[in-house]
């Protein structure tokens, strides 16, 4: 398929006794890169995580060996440690090694940690963006992270540190004051937590909270709330993690930008819904 995209040249050899870091993407196998394919195609062992489509490890070269190394809170998982020395010793063995993680492997990812393993150890590598979820998966929500008429800014948070815990290091109350949008990785578990921080920092009981889970996939779902209501309205939805939490007006631009409902045949619910009684062309 690659080879009838683009030019030969384009895309690079895989060589034996390299690992490749690459992101797939928030879920959507039409968001893989065509990077992300050319590595598939030639990767002898494929390392992937337990948010990578199923579809997607479908597109490996036959005989490859897929090694399931996913991660979910509460739940048995492989040691970090063993799954970054497990990469050096495929390598070593000379394999074209491909560590699939999902979303972007230096957003949240821990291909900062595995990649500084490998290089550590002497291992070569290449690192293939994706694109993260609190991009791509709130696009398929109908949610731009950024919006001249809402932010300047965007911050990127995660939820919950190497202990499970809600970071000690994040200053919520700086947060709260300096970012118009802010974007929460894997941050169900300690969401009332998180939101009262928030709400103890100044941000207003009413501002637009949307919890995205299955982002990108099939089964998405999407609950608009606020950050009073959140944690009683994801309970209500029954919505299970991994989900990307969006906070801030941003949220409100789905009223006219749900692409997903427009394609279903709904019409958009409100096609001003910041409410600045001009037309979007004439910012």
């Amino acid at each position: 398929m690659t080879e009838s995209l683009l030019p030969p040249g384009v895309l690079p050899d895989f060589p034996p006794g390299w690992v490749w870091l690459c992101g797939a993407g928030p879920g959507d196998p039409g968001l893989l890169t065509l990077h992300a394919l050319n590595a598939l195609r030639q990767a002898d062992a494929i390392v992937y995580d337990a948010l990578v489509a199923p579809e997607i490890l479908d597109w490996c070269k036959p005989g490859a060996e897929k090694i399931y190394a996913g991660k979910r809170g509460g739940k048995p998982s492989a040691q970090q440690r063993d799954i970054s020395l497990r990469l050096v010793d495929l390598a070593r063995e000379g394999n074209r090694v491909l560590r699939l993680k999902g979303g972007d492997p230096f957003v949240f990812g821990r291909g900062g940690e595995e990649s500084q393993t490998l290089v550590q150890h002497g291992v070569p590598i290449r690192i293939i963006p994706g694109i993260t979820a609190g991009i791509g998966g709130l696009a398929y929500a109908g949610i731009p992270v950024t919006h001249r008429d809402v932010n300047q800014s965007v911050t990127f948070v995660t939820g919950h540190d190497q202990s499970g815990e809600t970071p000690g290091s994040l200053d919520w109350a700086a947060i709260a004051r300096g970012s118009q949008v802010i974007v929460i990785y894997m941050g169900m578990k300690h969401i009332a937590r998180i939101t009262g921080a928030l709400r103890a920092a100044g941000r207003p009981e009413d501002e637009p909270v949307a919890v995205v889970t299955g982002a990108t996939l099939a089964g998405q779902q999407v609950v608009e709330t606020t950050l009073a209501r959140c944690t009683d309205d994801i309970d209500a939805a029954g919505l299970e993690p991994p989900a990307v939490i969006c906070v801030g007006r941003a949220v409100l631009m789905r009223q006219a930008l749900d692409w997903q409902a427009m394609l279903a045949g709904t019409a958009a619910r409100d096609t001003d819904p910041l409410g600045r009684g001009r037309p979007a062309e004439s910012a």
